[in-house]
């Protein structure tokens, strides 16, 4: 369906509401910063866009923009945050020279320096980071899902204690694995299920074309080619549960999964982080339940400052993360102003969290010093 509305996004305790690029108006307040290819600033946050701004983000083929309401406070972000958007902005446009000219017969000329920087920037982080999704049309879906892809697959090989070697091996397969896609008219390009007979067809064609691409006209290793390879491969559940199965097949799935569910695209509203996780987790023998858990503890699901719909109905903010478990932190009820310790075995029997709130109704803006006061 052609998300022709306004669509509400929960980040932590405020409320972002995505307009298509068509429904812009002036005076419209921007909830995040947009960059050019080079990285450079062109509007900070909270700006309010003018009629020359509209015609930019149209000549940026950008589907749409995060606004904030007229009233609402400009959300927090760390300085980590925004370095991180200000990447991914710039990747982006390094993928699509590399990737169109591997498609085209050449050699790419920036994939190593990139996948490089990948492995640098989030290749070794020792925390969780705020995994912030971007905006995807079908022009430009490959080469962001690719970057997303190749970002996880660097966090979740950190901390599965991969060595070097075979991490710059995983990162570089998941720059490459869905080359594919190219070949498959743009239209369906960032289609991911429901493929009709012929268009699966087309699919799993345009898939092994990628993968002959990339055999004849990469320099890389005979391992990096192997995980392509196996990404692209139909398993069945036995096949993924397999203990044969390279630890760079297993990841990228994951971060594969991931972020195809959760990206804001043209046509589909993207799922809850809530939801997918939830997906991750229901089936070991579909996703690797080690890896999954390398997903986890590399990305901030349900932190301190996000509000919450609990399975009772009552809405609540989160107060404390539960390494453990992302789905059983502790939240304050807004309804009864109550602490529910979601960690706990009585509790979680009867009372968990039904999904990232969607209205916010009773928000309030909660900083550091005020979620301590409630662990106290």
């Amino acid at each position: 369906m052609y998300v022709s509305f306004r669509d509400d996004v929960e980040r932590g305790q405020l409320k972002l509401i995505f307009v298509p690029t068509d429904d812009l108006k002036v005076g419209m307040r921007l909830a995040k910063p947009i960059y050019n290819k080079n990285g450079v600033l062109l509007y900070e946050r909270n700006t309010k866009l003018t009629l020359q701004g509209i015609y930019s983000v149209k000549n940026f083929e950008l589907i749409g923009l995060y606004i904030l309401e007229p009233a609402e406070p400009l959300p927090p972000m760390t300085p980590e945050d925004i370095e991180f958007e200000r990447f991914q902005t710039m990747a982006v446009f390094s993928i699509k020279d590399d990737l169109k000219s591997i498609k085209d017969g050449k050699k790419p000329g920036e994939m190593m320096v990139l996948a490089n920087q990948i492995v640098r920037l989030y290749g070794t982080q020792k925390h969780k980071i705020n995994f912030a999704q971007n905006l995807r049309s079908p022009e430009d879906y490959v080469y962001k899902h690719a970057l997303n892809v190749s970002i996880l697959a660097a966090l979740m090989s950190n901390r599965l204690h991969v060595g070097s070697s075979e991490q710059m091996n995983i990162v570089v397969a998941a720059l490459l694995y869905d080359i594919g896609r190219l070949f498959l008219p743009t239209n369906m390009q960032n289609k991911t299920e429901e493929f009709s007979a012929d268009e699966y067809q087309m699919y799993r064609k345009a898939q092994m074309d990628g993968y002959k691409i990339i055999d004849d006209n990469v320099d890389i290793n005979t391992s990096v080619k192997r995980l392509v390879r196996g990404c692209q491969q139909d398993y069945s559940a036995d096949d993924l549960s397999s203990k044969n199965l390279p630890w760079g097949v297993k990841i990228i799935k994951v971060a594969h999964f991931y972020d195809v569910k959760t990206a804001m695209n043209l046509y589909d509203k993207p799922e809850s982080e809530v939801k997918v996780v939830r997906e991750l987790l229901s089936d070991d023998k579909i996703f690797d339940p080690t890896a999954v858990r390398a997903l986890l503890d590399s990305i901030k699901i349900l932190s301190p400052g996000v509000c919450v719909e609990l399975t009772n109905g009552e809405r609540g903010l989160v107060i404390r993360e539960n390494d453990d478990n992302p789905l059983q932190p502790m939240v304050l009820s807004f309804d009864k102003n109550q602490v529910y310790d979601l960690s706990s075995e009585r509790t979680a029997q009867v009372l968990q969290i039904k999904d990232l709130q969607k209205t916010m109704d009773n928000r309030i803006i909660v900083d550091d010093s005020t979620l301590q006061e409630y662990m106290h």
